[in-house]
């Protein structure tokens, strides 16, 4: 019977029957949880819907990610888990509480032992999910990709209760994700030895917290930062507090005991309720990581300033319009235009006793239209995702490691309501993840080459000059003269 349920086993593993030889599945893998099944296409592999802790429901609600589940058998891994619960954006839930899955797309050759990338989405703390990207491309080019789900919102950043992760639980899950890779992804052709953790936006934040936090030493080894500068975005833990006790009250609870009793529709309604407009979103955001935890013991540009990120090379950079989305949403999107007249309003509601300066620094007859001379500004000044804040992240990484700058530069020509988006927040995701072309291409051979070797292939940050990334030129600017950094120098972001 033992040597019968022996050949059994190996028939599943191979996919062989008597006779034939015993070569393995390429879409079976054995992971330490127990086997996975997932999708032969080619040159790649992919597996989806992968546990790496189990469900945060019920009790697990705001507590540490905890181990995750086992199996016998073989587990289908064809299809992606759930996004994690976030608002729809009308007053309804998408997604799920159970979604701490991930996604391992690799070569079908594992003949060699590949460098890693981990993606962590962006999407303000409050959206998005790992699924979403398209990493085949990435893949053809020599490596195993991973992307990941965290929690978001509330459920994802508040803190209350004792939990050692308590304000960011969203960040401990990213670290159970990396944990996974580290016990896990050699059965996929990766080096766990050579991991590169790369985001955008809220994901590029992470990446940040990640540098600066202890519990993820020697999680990764490199870091790729697309639009989520190091320096002026996580709160501290007072004032999370204080967020979190009037969130609270807004569901009727006192304590962690009620909350968790809360059906998840009624946390995520509660958050949706909070997010205002783009720029007051933007400015003020409902949900980020928090400073002062276990998690988290410091801010990250601090972490940074202390040699957090010594021997981990960084590519780090923003697309060169970042502001014009948000200012769009804010005025044309709603069908009013910012004018003429409201341009030194909205200025001295920003800068107050500032903004006179501002104004000398961006007079509005330099530009085409007031939000284009609102959305220059402001994407220089460094409200969380700005160039300034970005070249800050440059020179204070640099002091102790290899920083690379960059700035994605390309203009689709994309419009709302007749405002010109240029080379917009988000522009250089579709030419990672999407079709083939001159710059995906050169976009994706620079970061599959810093996957590789730790050096993209252009000069490390120096004297605020980057490489700047277009369809018509790849080359050096002077990025700091470009976005007016000396002149935000010393000006609170």
């Amino acid at each position: 019977m033992l040597l019968l349920a022996v050949v059994a086993l190996l028939a599943i593993v191979s996919g062989c029957g008597p006779g034939a030889a015993a070569t393995p599945r390429g879409d079976i893998v054995q992971t330490r949880q127990g086997m996975l099944r997932g999708v032969v296409a080619g040159d790649h592999r992919t597996f989806s819907g992968i546990p790496y802790a189990a469900p945060p429901v019920g009790d697990l609600r705001w507590r540490a990610p905890a181990p995750p589940p086992e199996w016998d058998g073989i587990r289908d891994a064809t299809r992606a888990g759930s996004s994690c619960a976030q608002p729809d954006g009308g007053g309804g839930l998408l997604g799920s509480e159970d979604c701490l899955y991930l996604n391992v797309n690799a070569p079908a050759d594992t003949s060699v032992r590949r460098p890693v990338m981990v993606w962590v989405h962006g999407g303000g703390f409050v959206s998005g999910n790992g699924s979403d990207y398209d990493t085949t491309r990435l893949v053809q080019q020599g490596v195993v990709v991973v992307t990941v789900n965290y929690r978001l919102g509330a459920l994802g950043f508040l803190l209350d209760g004792d939990d050692p992760a308590a304000g960011d639980f969203g960040l401990a899950d990213q670290q159970a994700a990396l944990r996974w890779v580290r016990d896990n992804v050699e059965a996929f052709g990766g080096d766990p030895q050579n991991v590169t953790l790369f985001g955008q936006s809220a994901g590029a934040f992470s990446v940040c917290t990640q540098l600066a936090s202890p519990q993820a030493q020697g999680l990764f080894h490199k870091a790729i930062i697309q639009s989520g500068p190091c320096a002026d975005l996580v709160v501290t833990a007072e004032v999370a507090r204080d967020r979190a006790a009037q969130w609270a009250s807004t569901l009727g609870c006192a304590d962690i005991a009620c909350l968790r009793s809360k059906p998840v529709s009624d946390v995520v309604v509660v958050d949706q309720e909070q997010v205002s407009t783009p720029l007051g979103r933007l400015r003020d955001m409902p949900w980020v990581p928090v400073a002062g935890t276990a998690v988290l013991p410091v801010q990250p540009i601090d972490a940074l300033r202390q040699g957090a990120a010594k021997g981990i090379p960084v590519i780090q950079g923003t697309t060169r319009d970042e502001l014009r989305s948000f200012v769009a949403d804010e005025y044309d999107k709603r069908g009013n235009p910012l004018t003429a007249e409201q341009y030194p309003q909205v200025v001295g509601q920003v800068f107050g006793a500032d903004a006179p300066a501002v104004l000398a620094e961006y007079p509005l007859d330099r530009y085409p239209s007031p939000g284009i001379a609102l959305a220059t500004l402001l994407t220089d000044w460094g409200a969380k995702v700005g160039s300034c804040a970005a070249l800050r992240t440059d020179e204070v990484a640099g002091q102790t490691t290899d920083v690379y700058g960059y700035e994605f530069a390309q203009d689709d020509g994309h419009r709302t309501d007749g405002f010109d988006l240029g080379a917009e927040h988000s522009g250089e995701l579709p030419y990672l993840f999407g079709p083939a072309n001159a710059l995906s291409d050169n976009l994706i051979k620079f970061w599959v080459t810093f996957a590789k070797t730790g050096n993209p292939g252009w000069p490390r940050y120096s004297g605020g000059k980057v490489l700047s990334l277009g369809l018509d030129r790849i080359g050096e600017v002077d990025f700091a003269a470009n976005h007016h950094c000396a002149f935000w120098s010393g000006r609170p972001a």
